[in-house]
Parts: structure tokens; C-alpha cells; sequence
């Protein structure tokens, strides 16, 4: 397995791109299955989970190529598979997505249960009652869903709790059922909002997306269409917190600032200059770093996939500050890394107390999941001396060519088979 070795202390300057968004991308890539006429996306990001969801589609009958405009897909062979096997998507969460856009227009699917990181059960219930809401017999078996129906009709459902996953696949599937499907409580993530747009390139008719009720009406048929995948705010997110915890002065080029809006606000409550400009962001670090609580919570609130790198942050502020985990059950698994560099992190159920500011010195330490490795890579550029971050694989998944982005910005990284 590969690692990162980082030589720290190292002060971020200079100008990035911000690739395009993963957790966009790959229900854009899941949508392709709605249509046999070609879908062609840009600003795909080059991380594993997109390769993963690129093979998955491959196996299910899609063709892909990429052409200087993106990469074309069409799903020309929709006999071919109508399964998502283990060995595939073991990796990877998002391969549930293609339980909507398979039952809509084949009418039939078998997906496995879904990997990813193991930050809390995740289950996909509300995925599951939500297309039995449309009229699909839902089965589970042998680790994989199995789900039939002659053709869903429209139905008002309302999600127990909000999940973009859910919201994201049952409005592909009720893109293609007849009559009208309203959806309560949905996620609000920008996401969800993207896939929309490309949906409606494609014909899907659907109102209030990025709201929390979403009606969509039902076509017999979608063609095919050209669409950009929004920035990734998570990744911009993290190279934020890179800039303010290394006290340094970043450009993110391609940055959408309304979307980060949660990070942000706190970040410049911390003692950071934020300014936008005409197609990016910018971050200076202007003096101490101030102790702020956050809460994670849904869209709008602070997102938990930036919690474990704003907790590497507070470890560096002139005060105690909470974080509190609301999001997922288990997502404080890079606490006893950061403790290992010298953090002082104490963990009361979903609260985690931070004490700064303490130095933090190179270490030896394991990423658990993709954030938390962003999180430790964080931690190494305010350490003194080596860090070397195991099990990057995590990192991969999400991260498009971290190492060459932060060389680029002064830091002293570089990948090294373990």
C-alpha cells in the first residue's frame, strides 16, 4: 500500500484548481442508465470512486470514451446486466445509485449492499421504502437488494431523516414512472441540485430541487444531454483549512463560495481573510487562530465531511473548542491519530473536546476513511519533522492528485510505496 510522506512545518501559498465534484459525479455517471442516447460529462474528477462507478458501468451495459468535450456515455446494451456485484463495488457506497435508474428503465436490478468508509451503518432503508413507495417489490438476499417492478408510478413520500443518496436515486427513478412523485424532507446538498440539472437536460421534469420538497413528474422516456459537475466544495473545504492551519495565502481557482458558506463564516471567526473573486476564492491567514465550536448537520449546516479536517485546525487555535459529530456514529476515528502527533482530543459520545493550541510533531499514523486522511495530511503541515500517512488508498477515492496540488503549493509531500 502507498503512503504520503509529508515533511512539515510547510506554509501553503499559491493557486490551485478545485476538480470537479465527486459526490456529483457519480450520480451524474449513475443517470447515464436512464437513456440510450449519449451522456457526455465534464470536469470528472480522476479519483478511484469514479474509475470504480466507470467499470460498474461498463458491466452493466454502458459504453464510455473520452473525447476532448468529456466522457461520453451510453447505455446502447440495457439487456446486457442488470446487477451491481460485490467484487465491483465492495469499495465503494455509491453503487446503490444505480438501483433507481435500473429499476426505472429495465425494471429489474440486483445491486449489492453497498462498502465505503466504515464511519457509521449508513443504511439505505429510505432508499429502499421510498422506490416500494412507487410501486417496487423490494427484496434482501444474500447481501444484495433485489427489486421488481412492471413500472413505478408517482407517490408522496417523506424521507424519515434527509439523505442525498436517497434523494438522488428516487428522483432518478421517479423521473421515469408515470404520474407525479412528490418528496419531503429531502436533501438540500448542491449536489442534488446538479444531478437535477442534468436530469432536466435530459427531459426529466422536476421542480425544487435543493429544497426540501421536491415534485417530479413522470416522462416515458429520457434522451441524452452535456453537463458540467459543480466544483467540489469538499475538496476546496479541505485546501481552506490547509491554507488557515499553515497560516498561509491560498487561491482556489473554480471554487464556488456560496456553497462553502458553512466553512467559511467559521473560518474568518478563526481569524482568516476569505475574498472572492471572478471564478474563485482566496484565504489569508491573518494572525492567531480563535477557538470556534462547530456542529455538523445536513445542507445548509457544517458539513461532516469537513469536520475531521476542522478538527486538525483546532488543535492549533489559542483556545478549547467542541465539535459535535450529529451526522454519523462513528466519525471520530482520527482522534487517537491526531492524539498520536501530539494533540490534546478528549471524546464524550458524539462530542469531541479539542485543547490548543498544542505542537504536533511527526508521526507514524493510519487513515481509516477518505476525510480522515485528509484530516492527518492536514495535521502534518503544522507538525515539526516526518509524517508518514498510511493506507492512502482512503485518500484516493476522493482526492484528485492531492500530493501534486500541495507541491505545487510549497509543501514538502511525495507518494512512496509502504
Amino acid at each position: 500500500m502507498e503512503q504520503l510522506h509529508i515533511h512539515g512545518p510547510a506554509r501553503l501559498k499559491g493557486t490551485i484548481p478545485i476538480a470537479g465534484a465527486k459526490n456529483a459525479a457519480l450520480p451524474a455517471l449513475a443517470a447515464s442508465l436512464l437513456t440510450d442516447e449519449p451522456v457526455t460529462l465534464t470536469r470528472l474528477p480522476q479519483v478511484r470512486d469514479i474509475a470504480t462507478m466507470t467499470r460498474l458501468l461498463v458491466h452493466l451495459g454502458v459504453s464510455t470514451a473520452d473525447t476532448a468535450g468529456g466522457r461520453v456515455l451510453r447505455h446502447d446494451s440495457p439487456a446486457s446486466a442488470d446487477d451491481a456485484p460485490y467484487e465491483l463495488v465492495k469499495t465503494m457506497r455509491a453503487s446503490v445509485l444505480v438501483l433507481g435508474p435500473l429499476l426505472a428503465r429495465l425494471g429489474h436490478a440486483r445491486v449489492s449492499l453497498p462498502g465505503g468508509c466504515a464511519i457509521g451503518v449508513r443504511p439505505i432503508d429510505q432508499h429502499l421504502s421510498g422506490l416500494e413507495a412507487l410501486g417496487a417489490e423490494v427484496n434482501l438476499e444474500h447481501g444484495y437488494v433485489s427489486a421488481r417492478a412492471d413500472r413505478l408510478f408517482g407517490a408522496r413520500y417523506r424521507f424519515a431523516m434527509p439523505t442525498v443518496g436517497g434523494t438522488e436515486n428516487l428522483i432518478m427513478a421517479a423521473s421515469l414512472a408515470r404520474g407525479t412523485t412528490v418528496l419531503e424532507n429531502c436533501a438540500r446538498e448542491p449536489e442534488v441540485r446538479n444531478l437535477a440539472e442534468l436530469l432536466i437536460k435530459m427531459g426529466a421534469r422536476i421542480r425544487g430541487a435543493g429544497e426540501e420538497v421536491i415534485q417530479i413528474e413522470g416522462v416515458d422516456s429520457l434522451g441524452g444531454a452535456e453537463h458540467e459537475v459543480l466544483p467540489d466544495r469538499i475538496e476546496a473545504g479541505t485546501y481552506l483549512v490547509g491554507a488557515a492551519i499553515s497560516g498561509g495565502d491560498v487561491t482556489l481557482d473554480g471554487a464556488n463560495a456560496a456553497d462553502l458558506a458553512p466553512l467559511t463564516e467559521k473560518l474568518t471567526e478563526c481569524g482568516c481573510e476569505i475574498s472572492e473573486s471572478v471564478g474563485g476564492l482566496r484565504l489569508r491567514r491573518l494572525g492567531e487562530l480563535k477557538p470556534r465550536d462547530i456542529v455538523t448537520a445536513p445542507h445548509p449546516g457544517f458539513p461532516t465531511d469537513l469536520q475531521a479536517q476542522y478538527m486538525a485546525l483546532m488543535t492549533q487555535a489559542d483556545g478549547g473548542s467542541t465539535v459535535c459529530e450529529t451526522v454519523f456514529e462513528n466519525r471520530f476515528q482520527h482522534v487517537a491519530e491526531l492524539n498520536r502527533m501530539g494533540a490534546e482530543i478528549e471524546i464524550d459520545g458524539s462530542f469531541a473536546r479539542v485543547h490548543g493550541p498544542t505542537p504536533l510533531s511527526g508521526a507514524k499514523v493510519m487513515a481509516t476513511d477518505l476525510r480522515a486522511s485528509a484530516c492527518l495530511v492536514l495535521a502534518a503541515l503544522t507538525a515539526d519533522g516526518k509524517t508518514i500517512v498510511d493506507r492512502i488508498y482512503h485518500l484516493d477515492r476522493g482526492y484528485e492528485k492531492m500530493e501534486l496540488k500541495l507541491q505545487t503549493l510549497g509543501a514538502r509531500v511525495e507518494r512512496r510505496p509502504g
